[in-house]
């Protein structure tokens, strides 16, 4: 898993292996993890990150 940027206590990475999805990128902290699609940027799964209002 190429880690693509370190800030703080997230991690922005992606799998190789993500073949057949739009472009995207896995964020990471602690125990949480977001897949976050780039074009157009949506979030695509959230565990464990709390919802910003």
């Amino acid at each position: 898993m190429p880690t693509l940027l370190r800030s703080g206590p997230y991690r922005l990475f992606f799998y190789s292996g993500d073949r057949g999805e739009p472009p995207h990128v896995h964020v990471e902290r602690e125990n949480s993890v977001a897949k976050i699609w780039l074009d157009p940027v949506r979030l695509e799964r959230n565990i464990g990150f709390r919802a910003l209002n």
